[in-house]
């Protein structure tokens, strides 16, 4: 699951809020682009959603308890250390300014309704039962999104791993399903330019993953939305890489290029096996 995630953030990443006619000419999955102006980011690098999902997979596999003092802790140290370019520019500066998870808290402001909490409570989905999921995407979303949006963006998003990797139905069903957990606006099918809210990119990639039948087309269709798709394709891709229904077609290309240092590539796998181990 992080590996795919991972790709759909880098893959993603070269379109971010890119023009429609660019997006169209350069999505077709022949390997990372170089976004046209986000030039810190190189092709193959993953962003702040793959970086903040090793955060809470990190905490899920250590044992520790899920509160809020562990989780601003884990969110800082993934953060320093390896800075990166991709978050959004107010909060990277405040990153940059905060040492401890203690000093996170005291000056946070946990006001928004973005994307930020859906982006990375994918391996929360893996937990055992709804209620779980639900607790810990809650929690979590808190520390940073303690808002009715932001915290059901991130639900949704954790809801949609659960209903993939525990074969709860048929994937063409994840909305209705989510809906009905979490209010009928989620099962409607999404349309048209996503924005930075974490309920257009959740329900983006609802959409997607419940008319595609491959990773390759999910990964596709997501960034072919336009808007923040490197958000809308991690979420479907965590998802989508935990059921059979959707094969795992993804090109080795954007596998084998995607970035590989200290918490690349290998780093990501090897994390994915130990909550695979622990939550299976």
């Amino acid at each position: 699951m992080l590996v795919e995630l991972a790709v759909g953030d880098a893959y993603g990443a070269g379109f971010e809020y890119a023009e429609p006619a660019f997006v169209a000419e350069h999505n077709t999955l022949s390997g990372y682009v170089q976004h046209p102006t986000h030039l810190g980011i190189r092709p193959g690098a993953y962003t702040d959603d793959t970086q903040m999902t090793l955060a809470v997979a990190e905490l899920l596999v250590s044992g520790k308890p899920w509160d809020r003092a562990h989780l601003a802790e884990y969110f800082v140290r993934a953060y320093r250390r390896d800075p990166r370019d991709g978050y959004p520019g107010r909060f990277q500066q405040f990153l940059d300014t905060v040492g401890t998870g203690a000093d996170f808290l005291a000056r946070i402001e946990p006001a928004s309704d973005k994307s930020g909490a859906a982006m990375r409570a994918g391996p929360i989905g893996l937990l055992p039962t709804v209620e779980d999921v639900l607790h810990y995407a809650r929690e979590q979303a808190r520390v940073t999104h303690d808002t009715p949006d932001g915290i059901a963006a991130a639900q949704a998003a954790a809801l949609a791993v659960h209903y993939c990797h525990h074969g709860i139905g048929p994937v063409s069903e994840l909305p209705g399903w989510i809906g009905s957990r979490l209010g009928a606006s989620w099962a409607r099918p999404w349309r048209g330019k996503v924005g930075s809210k974490g309920w257009m990119s959740v329900r983006a990639a609802l959409t997607t993953l419940s008319t595609s039948t491959s990773l390759r087309e999910a990964l596709r269709g997501a960034v072919a939305w336009t808007g923040d798709v490197d958000t809308v394709a991690t979420i479907a891709l965590a998802a989508g890489s935990r059921t059979p229904e959707i094969t795992n077609d993804l090109p080795e290309i954007l596998t084998d290029d995607l970035e590989n240092g200290a918490f690349g590539r290998d780093y990501l796998r090897d994390l994915d096996s130990l909550l695979l181990v622990a939550y299976s």
